[in-house]
């Protein structure tokens, strides 16, 4: 498995890869004791890298990274797949998603499999707010969310 860490304006974020997939993306904890100037990055890992610096500075609006989703049930599949299709600048709601991917009574599974993603920014979880348009939670913390959202509305 390769690791790079990228540094971006919300935090620390590592990336995870096998030989060809970009297998994880989150946050850091603050209070890591990670040494983050040790890597093992391969091409996967360094488009990474590239293509979210593009994204923080406002130039990459779709991410073209092969992923790969481990150790994930067929229905985080989905929904993270479907995470994948909204667009840039955009939200969804829980109950949007479970019905894009036919299962209408689905929210609640859906909140749980977008807690659970893996691969964040790149499957845009933070597009994710509540039905009533809210901001509701995010894995790295709703500020992080608050930010890429606002990022994006901004560019």
């Amino acid at each position: 498995m390769n690791f790079g860490y990228f540094n971006s304006p919300i935090g620390t974020i590592k990336i995870e890869a096998d030989d060809e997939y970009i297998t994880a993306v989150y946050f850091i904890d603050k209070n890591s004791t990670l040494n983050t100037d040790v890597e093992e990055v391969n091409d996967s890992i360094i488009i990474c890298k590239k293509q979210l610096q593009e994204y923080f500075n406002g130039i990459t609006k779709c991410f073209d990274i092969k992923l790969k989703f481990l150790k994930a049930t067929e229905f985080q599949k989905k929904v993270w797949k479907e995470l994948q299709k909204i667009p840039y600048g955009q939200t969804a709601s829980y109950k949007e998603i479970a019905e894009r991917i036919n299962n209408p009574k689905g929210c609640r599974a859906v909140g749980n499999a977008n807690n659970k993603n893996p691969i964040a920014i790149i499957v845009p979880c933070h597009r994710i707010v509540g039905s009533n348009g809210k901001m509701v939670g995010y894995a790295g913390g709703i500020d992080k969310k608050e930010f890429l959202l606002s990022l994006e509305c901004e560019n």
